[in-house]
């Protein structure tokens, strides 16, 4: 089973930028632990702060990986261009947020990519992106 961790702006200051929201823990730290649980996947990890390369890379594996898990940071809420990628490919997708965007700034209640997802974690720490692995795994 192939999938692929996609992840947006500023995921790549995770265990820097504002630890008492996002936590302390690198995402580098936090894929090898995740590869080391679900070691019948093969997980493939992205991340990029251009819209565009998270659009390219949707095109590239939407008609071949068995999931997506998605967490497109700041892009949830302003990127057309992403929603219209997530309807344009084949390969289901979870969207992921670490914390709880409904308890957050009013502006983050709204994910313009929701819709066109298989399903929507939040707020559940890193660990959302384990529950997102778990239902990909459940649909094999």
């Amino acid at each position: 089973m192939k999938i692929l961790i996609l992840n947006g702006p500023n995921l790549n200051l995770l265990g820097k930028r504002e630890p008492e929201t996002y936590g302390h823990q690198s995402f580098e730290s936090f894929y090898t632990s995740l590869k080391q649980r679900f070691a019948p996947c093969e997980l493939t990890y992205y991340q990029s702060n251009v819209e565009g390369e998270l659009i390219n890379k949707l095109h590239e594996v939407g008609f071949s990986y068995d999931g997506i898990v998605l967490n497109a940071g700041a892009y949830t809420h302003t990127s057309i261009a992403l929603h219209d990628a997530v309807a344009a490919i084949q390969t289901p997708v979870v969207e992921v947020h670490i914390s709880n965007i409904y308890a957050r700034e009013e502006f983050r209640h709204t994910s313009l990519i929701t819709s066109k997802c298989a399903g929507l974690i939040t707020g559940f720490g890193l660990e959302g992106y384990a529950l997102a692995l778990t239902y990909f795994i459940s649909k094999k």
